[in-house]
């Protein structure tokens, strides 16, 4: 018990240089919050441990750094006359703030061989966040309105960027919230979407909905609206025609194979007989026997239905301003529709493991053709879905 007491700390004691000399490591980097985040998450165990003494140390050390660091860069802002400087100063308070909730709760940090607590400065930064918070604010707001002014996409995109971090650290600010929607408006490439049909079929109500409803395929594309339905308040920077060129579907077929199977299976057993052509036995006098085989066959009618569906569309984006093509899809699409299932007379015997599974199967309607074009659609969405994805738009 003694020998696995020792093991144990002699483990820990590892475990524990590890950790001071991964710290010290991150520190000689100048990560000095890293180091500080990997010092408090293992003081959080027992602080008060031996083994630990050198974390504290090493988080006094990191802190310290950090915090000059901080201070040197906030003086170096306050002399920069550019305005965009107001954000860096924010997020420094803010940073300095959070360094301290997260050492506060391991607080004090006694170290034993100097005999005092580690040295950890905190200091209110209520005052100086809040009049950060307020001019950036102020800040945030005026450039972002300055920025709508052009109604230009850039500006736009950059407006709603800036009234996006003023929403998150001052929510409901003025009339940001609708600024923030003015913006994303203007910023969007909205795209007319039209479906032709050039073939002589029919295309289904469904397919057409499916295809048309752009919130159904999942498009990451925040700056690209998609519209089938004409907005004339909207002007349309691109259109995006999706040409039916040809719709074929195939008739029924239906095809019947008549196969003769045999199989050669046990079926019971016999005796054997010795040269006098009595029963024979065994050492132990026992009536020898064997396998007795027998031919077994079977008429197997093996029945094969069949229907197929295909679409050749092409996908076509224009460019309104310039009334250019930009981009050509072509998307070739095919259904096909299989069903197998098979009849038979006589010994059931004679058939394999999957004929037996077929003959359980019995004849089912063919799909109609809208059926069959709606099923070829779905491959034709995901296709489009792809090339949407793919957009530079």
């Amino acid at each position: 018990m003694k020998k696995i007491t020792i093991v144990f700390s002699i483990l820990f004691l590892i475990i524990a240089c590890n950790s001071a000399k991964r710290t010290q490591k991150v520190i000689a980097n100048g990560n000095y919050d890293k180091a500080i985040s990997l010092a408090v998450k293992k003081l959080r165990k027992n602080k008060t441990s031996k083994k630990k003494q050198n974390l504290i140390v090493l988080l006094e050390e990191a802190y310290a750094k950090a915090v000059n660091e901080d201070n040197r860069s906030l003086a170096s802002f306050k002399l920069d006359q550019n305005p965009a400087i107001i954000e860096s100063i924010y997020e420094t308070y803010i940073a300095l703030d959070k360094r301290q909730d997260l050492i506060r709760p391991i607080l004090p940090l006694y170290i034993k061989s100097k005999n005092r607590n580690a040295t950890i400065n905190l200091n209110d930064y209520s005052i100086e966040i809040n009049n950060a918070k307020t001019t950036l604010s102020d800040y945030l707001y005026a450039n972002a309105k300055n920025l709508l002014k052009s109604k230009t996409k850039k500006d736009a995109r950059k407006a709603y960027e800036d009234l996006s971090y003023l929403d998150k650290i001052n929510p409901n600010f003025k009339d940001a919230n609708t600024l923030l929607d003015k913006a994303h408006f203007i910023g969007t490439n909205f795209v007319e979407v039209k479906l032709l049909n050039k073939t002589n079929q029919i295309i289904p109500r469904r397919l057409e909905d499916d295809l048309l409803d752009f919130n159904s395929y999942g498009l990451d594309k925040f700056w690209t609206a998609f519209h089938s339905t004409k907005d004339t308040k909207i002007k349309y920077a691109y259109q995006l025609k999706l040409l039916f060129n040809r719709i074929e579907v195939s008739p029924e077929r239906f095809l019947e194979k008549q196969i003769l199977l045999e199989k050669e299976i046990i079926d019971g057993f016999e005796y054997v007989l010795d040269r006098d052509g009595n029963v024979a036995v065994d050492s132990l006098g026992n009536s020898i026997k064997k396998d007795r085989y027998i031919i077994v066959s079977a008429d197997y009618f093996e029945m094969h239905q069949e229907k197929a569906s295909h679409i050749d569309a092409e996908v076509v984006l224009i460019n309104l301003q310039t009334n250019q093509e930009m981009e050509v899809f072509p998307i070739d699409s095919e259904f096909i529709f299989v069903h197998d299932f098979a009849e038979m007379s006589g010994d059931i015997r004679a058939l394999n493991h999957d004929e037996k599974q077929l003959i359980k199967l019995r004849e089912v309607p063919f799909p109609s053709s809208e059926q069959m074009i709606y099923d070829t659609g779905e491959d034709l969405k995901n296709r489009l879905k792809d090339f949407i994805s793919g957009l530079k738009i």
